[in-house]
Formats: C-alpha cells, structure tokens, sequence
C-alpha cells in the first residue's frame, strides 16, 4: 500500500510566495444610504449658498460630495427638490438654535431689564449672527424674488414660528403685570427687528460682531422696546 504524505508548510512560509498570496488592501465599506445623503445635503448647502441656484449645477455638488450624478437624482430627483431641501434643513438647523436660546427667556425676572438685556444678546449670537442664518438670509436676499416657490418650507418653519414663539413668552410677561403689550406677535417682530437692528448690514457682508457689539445691540434694543411696552410698576 502505497502512503501519500502531505507536507503542510508554516505560515510564515507564505511570506516568501507573494504570487500565492493575495496582497490587495481590503476594501473600505461602501458610505450608507443616510451617510450619502447628508454628504448630499452638505454640498449642495456650500454650492448654492456659494453660486446660487440658477448657477449651481448637480455636476459641481456631485463632485464636491464624492457622489455620482445618478445617486443625486435617486435622492432628491432634479435641482428644485434638492434646493428646497437644503433651505429646509437650514430652517431646521437655525430654529434648533433659536428654541434652545427661547428656553432662556426670563419667565419671572427679577431685573426685567437686564434679563432681557442677556436674552437679546443670546437672540444675537446664537440666531441673527449665526452662520446658518446669515447664510440663509443671504440666500433668500439673492433668490426669494426669483425662485418664490422654492421657499416654503421656510415660510412655513421660519420667521412665523419664531415670531410665534417669542410672542408667547412676551405675552406671559403682559399676563404676569411685566409688560404692557396689545398684540405679543408684533411685539415679538418689533423685538427682533430692534436687536438685529445695528447687526444686520455687517452679518450681510460677512462681518463677525464682537461680544462687545453684540451687548451694545442689545442694551440699545431693549432699552426702546421697554419704552414702548414697559411697565413703571410691575407686579411681582
């Protein structure tokens, strides 16, 4: 009977027969659906904000989010529903910012001025001065006449609910003898308007204000506002 014999070699034997191993780097997993998309989102975001909407091509945000032209399409399925997403998700990002700075509003103040002092200069900084508003805004001032419609989700998610938002918390205020206001909404856009007021023109070309400009806009805006709605004599 004849006795095959099988020699199995060591492992490290391998080293030296490259041809017999395979030395292709293992591939990198593919991005998901959801990574894909929001990589999308971003370069959309930078490319319209940067060229506009008539301007911007699907060919431009493709390359900048590592995406074919096809795989913009299958998200989003042309250029008008791509926009339309981008200015939503910056309502979104923005509001975020805006409700979370709302929940500091001075409920019971025992210095009305000076807490509505803090709140303004919060509003400020975390909303009107923000990037994702200052961008927004700029984008609306360059495409809203043109391009309306492309707008609604921020008429339906943006100033409105804002406006709402802050005129609820002036309205506890006028309940609770703090302030003297017939109508909380218009308070509420007066308000804002009085803070962004020194703000604006500079956020527009892409100044940055200083802590100290901030303060200043928002001591000048709540010391007119209080003249407007205040109260001499509080209940406490």
């Amino acid at each position: 009977m004849d006795i095959v014999v099988k020699v199995v070699k060591p492992s490290y034997y391998l080293r030296d027969m490259p041809d017999m191993v395979s030395t292709s780097p293992v591939p990198s997993p593919a991005r998901s659906h959801a990574a894909k998309r929001l990589s999308i989102l971003d370069a959309a975001t930078m490319i319209f904000c940067r060229d506009g909407f008539a301007s911007a091509s699907i060919e431009t945000i493709a390359a900048e989010a590592g995406v074919s032209r096809q795989t913009i399409y299958n998200h989003y399925s042309d250029k008008e529903k791509l926009f339309t997403a981008v200015v939503k998700d910056m309502t979104e990002r923005a509001n975020a910012g805006l409700f979370a700075t709302i929940a500091g509003f001075p409920e019971r103040p025992a210095d009305l001025a000076a807490e509505l002092v803090d709140f303004a200069t919060n509003l400020a900084s975390n909303c009107l001065c923000n990037r994702d508003c200052i961008a927004l805004r700029k984008l609306i001032q360059a495409e809203g006449e043109r391009y309306p419609e492309l707008f609604a989700p921020w008429r339906t998610l943006g100033p409105e609910r804002a406006w709402a938002a802050i005129g609820a918390c002036f309205a506890k205020l006028h309940h609770q003898g703090y302030l003297d206001i017939d109508d909380p909404d218009v308070a509420a856009r007066q308000f804002q308007a009085l803070v962004n007021a020194d703000l604006f023109v500079g956020s527009l070309l892409g100044d940055r204000p200083s802590e100290a400009q901030v303060r200043a806009a928002a001591v000048a805006a709540v010391r007119t506002f209080l003249k407007a709605y205040g109260k001499t004599a509080a209940k406490h």
